[in-house]
C-alpha cells in the first residue's frame, strides 16, 4: 500500500538532487550579489560620499552650464546621459565614454566643480548587478541564470513534496529538532528553511525571470502590450526602448522595453532610411529645456536624461521609480522639444503593473527599509538552504561515490511526474531542453555507471 508514495518520493528526491546540484552555486551567487545591490542606497553614500554629497547653496547652475563643465574637463568624452541631482545635497552626474571606457562624472551643481569620476561598469554595484543578471559574460551568462531560476522552481516544487508531512510530528517539519546532531539536524534545517521560504523564493525567482533575455523577452512580447494608437502619430525607428538598458544600468522600466523608439520627426521627414542611422546628433533643444519639461510634467526626482545618438534620435527622460506608480518614460524631439511619448503607470496593463511591482519587491525598493529587511531574510534563507543541502549530501554520499538517489523502476505514479515535468518544460523552454538532456544523461550514462560501480563493489 505504501509503494506508490515511496516510489514517487524517490523520483522527487532524485530530481531534487539534480536541481540542487546545478542550482546551489547560482543561488549562492545570486543571494550574495543581491544583498550587495539591495543595500545600494546605504552603501553608495558610505563608499562614494565625496562624489555624491555636496554642501547646499542658494543658487545652482543650469544643466547646460554643468554640461559645459563636464565637456571642458573631458574634451574627448562622448556624453550619453545626464542624471540631475535627486535632492539639494547631491551632485549631478554625466555618463560618458572616455578613453575606451564608460565613466560617470560627478559635478557640484552649485559651484560647477568636477568632483571626480567612477568607472560605470567596474564599481561595486555595477559588478554586483552584472553578475546577478548575466555573470558578466553576456548572453551565455544570461541563459545560465535563466536556467538556474527555472531549475530553482523545480527545486522548490520537489522540495515541498519531500517536506510534506507524512504522519510526523511538527518537530522537524515546522521547526528544526535542535536536540539532534549531525545529518538529521542539517536535514531539519534545510527542510524547515525551504518550507518557510518557498513562497517567497518562488516570487523572487519568477519576478527575476521577467528580466531574462530569452524567457523574459517572450513573456514581455506576449503580455506587455500598449494601445497601438499611442504610437500612431509619431515616426518610429526600428529599435525598441530595451536598447537603453544594459547589464550594469537600468534606464527604462520593464514595461517600456518592447515599445518602439520614436524619431525626431521634423528632421526625419527629409531623410531616407539609410541616412536615418547615420551621423551624430546635433540637437537644437538644450539640456536645460529637457530638464524643464521633466519638471513641468512632474517627473519624480531620480530620473535620467539619455541623449540622442543619431540625427533622428530623441532625448529620453526616464525614471525607474522605487514605487512603480511613479514610473515615467518620455521621448522628446531633439529639434522641436515636442514630447513624442509620455508613458506612465496608468498606461500599463494589469500584467505590466504586476510585473513592475514584483520587480520592485524583488529589489527591495517598494516599502523602504521594511522591504529591504524582508529581501535580506530571503537571501539569508537561500544561503542557509544551499549550504545545508550541500552538507546533507556530503554526509550522505558513499565514499568514492556521487550519492545520486537510486532510481526505482516500480513507479506507478510516473504519469503524475510527467505532467509536472511537461508543465515546467512548456512554461520554461530552456528548462525543458535541459530536462531532456539531463534525462538522457541520467538514463544512458549515469545509471549504467552506478550499476557497474555497484556490481564491482558487490564482487569484492
Amino acid at each position: 500500500m505504501n509503494t506508490p508514495k515511496t516510489s514517487f518520493y524517490n523520483l522527487a528526491w532524485r530530481w531534487h538532487f539534480y536541481a540542487g546540484l546545478f542550482v546551489a552555486p547560482f543561488m549562492v551567487l545570486l543571494a550574495l550579489t543581491g544583498i550587495i545591490y539591495l543595500f545600494k542606497p546605504q552603501l553608495d553614500p558610505l563608499l562614494y560620499g565625496d562624489l555624491l554629497t555636496v554642501p547646499a547653496a542658494e543658487h545652482s547652475l543650469t544643466a547646460d552650464e554643468l554640461l559645459q563643465r563636464a565637456k571642458t574637463a573631458y574634451p574627448q568624452g562622448a556624453i550619453s546621459q545626464y542624471l540631475p541631482p535627486i535632492n539639494a545635497t547631491r551632485s549631478a552626474q554625466f555618463v560618458m565614454h572616455n578613453e575606451g571606457r564608460d565613466v560617470t562624472v560627478f559635478v557640484d551643481p552649485y559651484r560647477g566643480t568636477v568632483l571626480g569620476e567612477q568607472d560605470a561598469q567596474y564599481n561595486l554595484q555595477a559588478i554586483a548587478r552584472a553578475l546577478h543578471g548575466e555573470l558578466m559574460i553576456g548572453t551565455v551568462g544570461d541563459r545560465l541564470i535563466e536556467l538556474a531560476a527555472g531549475w530553482g522552481v523545480m527545486l522548490v516544487v520537489s522540495g515541498l513534496y519531500l517536506w510534506w508531512p507524512r504522519g510526523k510530528s511538527a518537530s522537524g517539519i515546522l521547526w528544526p529538532r535542535f536536540s539532534t546532531r549531525g545529518r538529521v539536524f542539517w536535514r531539519d534545517l534545510h527542510a524547515v528553511t525551504g518550507f518557510w521560504g518557498a513562497s517567497l523564493l518562488l516570487v523572487m525567482l519568477l519576478s527575476g525571470m521577467t528580466w531574462t533575455g530569452f524567457w523574459g523577452k517572450q513573456y514581455a512580447e506576449l503580455w506587455n502590450k500598449f494601445p497601438a494608437a499611442m504610437w500612431n502619430n509619431v515616426p518610429q525607428s526600428d529599435q525598441q526602448a530595451r536598447v537603453l538598458n544594459t547589464a550594469t544600468q537600468q534606464t527604462v522600466p520593464w514595461a517600456m522595453e518592447n515599445t518602439p523608439m520614436p524619431m525626431s520627426g521634423a528632421h526625419a521627414e527629409h531623410m531616407n532610411h539609410g541616412a536615418m542611422q547615420a551621423g551624430p546628433a546635433a540637437p537644437t533643444v538644450s539640456l536645460q529645456q529637457v530638464v524643464g519639461l521633466a519638471t513641468a510634467r512632474k517627473v519624480e526626482p531620480g530620473y535620467s536624461i539619455t541623449f540622442p545618438t543619431t540625427a533622428t534620435g530623441v532625448f529620453t527622460i526616464a525614471v525607474f521609480a522605487d514605487d512603480p506608480r511613479n514610473d515615467a518614460t518620455l521621448h522628446v524631439d531633439q529639434y522641436t522639444g515636442k514630447v513624442l511619448a509620455d508613458v506612465r503607470w496608468e498606461h500599463y496593463n494589469l500584467v505590466a503593473r504586476a510585473t513592475e511591482t514584483g520587480v520592485m519587491l524583488h529589489e527591495g525598493k517598494m516599502f523602504g527599509w521594511v522591504n529591504q529587511l524582508i529581501v535580506l531574510l530571503i537571501c539569508l534563507m537561500i544561503l542557509l538552504s544551499a549550504v545545508s543541502g550541500v552538507v546533507i549530501w556530503w554526509k550522505r554520499r558513499p565514499q568514492g561515490g556521487l550519492g545520486v538517489p537510486p532510481l526505482r523502476h516500480d513507479l506507478p505514479k510516473w504519469k503524475t511526474a510527467m505532467v509536472i515535468m511537461l508543465a515546467l518544460a512548456i512554461v520554461f523552454p530552456l528548462v525543458g531542453a535541459s530536462l531532456i538532456a539531463v534525462w538522457a544523461l541520467d538514463r544512458l550514462v549515469l545509471s549504467r555507471f552506478f550499476k557497474q560501480h555497484e556490481s564491482a563493489s558487490g564482487s569484492l
